[in-house]
């Protein structure tokens, strides 16, 4: 089966194509915005303006054309309102275009299928972080259930407010963790009930101490911190759960530092742990085209006038009817 699948929840506008059990092609155009968040409306204007391009591109990488294809997937949420529209629009058009079927992708269940697929593991607790998500995830049955969750903000969008605090433009993830390497640790807020997390007063807290220390430490301080507080509740649910793979997906997944801190746990413990490669850990096409796959051959198709997007979709609302 080949299928072609867009993602556009936030500021990435991605076109993946998957075919017979592999990618032949994912790839993205990034918005950029300097020294503020994510504006929707800037964010869809340039997904939109870059759409054609990046379909061209994938289209050409890949080898095959567009009326070659079984089917194509879209980003339905959650997501930014503007910019999951931009997505919608163009893969409802494709499929009216070319008379494919389609299929609605929610955009944390895309992050974990395709981690599932490339890493070979089959039943793991899941550990989810990206911009506005922080979950630590199991499958029961057709549905993945959330053991555990941020009580306020995601992790990646902690990690976005530091870095603008600290006078950063862009990529607040990976230059806060290259600072933390050459950092020293201190205490600051610490926050677990049970397998949530809550992460405000943390950020409080190291905005506080930018003013006074090294913001090498405070960067390692806060990212050693939020870290640690995620890995007690992903053990606390491997010990629940009794499962003995852990997975991690989503964007601040790319961090060495929380993935060697997951590694650890999972050794102590005795489980197995695996990350995908960057390129599908980040946002991306390829992760809905491969979801977008699983959709449409257990037949779970939409029309294209009733493909309304959500903004808010939770990971535990999909039914999921493959194994």
């Amino acid at each position: 089966m080949k299928v072609v699948g867009i993602e556009s929840s936030a500021h990435t506008l991605g076109v993946g194509i998957f075919a017979d059990g592999k990618f032949l092609a994912n790839e993205k155009a990034f918005y950029k915005p300097e020294g503020e968040g994510i504006h929707p409306r800037k964010a869809a204007d340039f997904l939109a303006e870059n759409a054609k391009n990046v379909l061209d591109a994938a289209v050409k990488k890949s080898g095959i054309k567009l009326e070659e294809v079984d089917g194509f997937a879209f980003t339905i949420g959650p997501g930014l309102g503007p910019c999951l529209q931009v997505g919608a629009v163009l893969a409802k058009t494709l499929a009216l275009d070319y008379g494919k079927p389609l299929a609605a992708v929610n955009h944390c269940v895309a992050h974990i299928e395709v981690t599932r697929f490339v890493t070979g593991i089959k039943d793991p607790v899941i550990v989810y972080v990206s911009g506005g998500n922080t979950q630590v995830i199991v499958r029961e049955g057709d549905r993945y259930r959330v053991l555990g969750e941020t009580l306020d903000i995601g992790l990646g969008n902690m990690l976005d407010n530091f870095g603008r605090a600290m006078g950063l433009k862009w990529a607040h993830g990976s230059v806060i963790e290259q600072l933390a390497a050459n950092g020293r640790y201190f205490e600051l807020p610490y926050t677990v009930k049970g397998m949530d997390l809550a992460l405000t007063g943390l950020l409080t807290a190291a905005v506080k101490a930018l003013k006074d220390g090294r913001k090498e430490d405070v960067c390692k301080s806060l990212q050693e911190t939020a870290f640690a507080m995620l890995v007690e509740a992903t053990e606390r649910a491997v010990a629940l759960s009794k499962k003995d793979e852990v997975i991690v997906c989503g964007g601040v997944a790319q961090n060495k530092r929380l993935q060697e801190m997951l590694r650890i746990m999972c050794t102590e413990r005795e489980a197995r742990f695996a990350v995908a490669p960057n390129e599908f850990n980040a946002d991306n096409g390829a992760m809905i085209a491969y979801t977008g796959m699983l959709h449409l051959k257990a037949g779970d198709v939409i029309k294209p006038e009733k493909a309304k997007i959500k903004q808010r979709f939770r990971v535990d609302e999909v039914e999921l009817r493959w194994d």
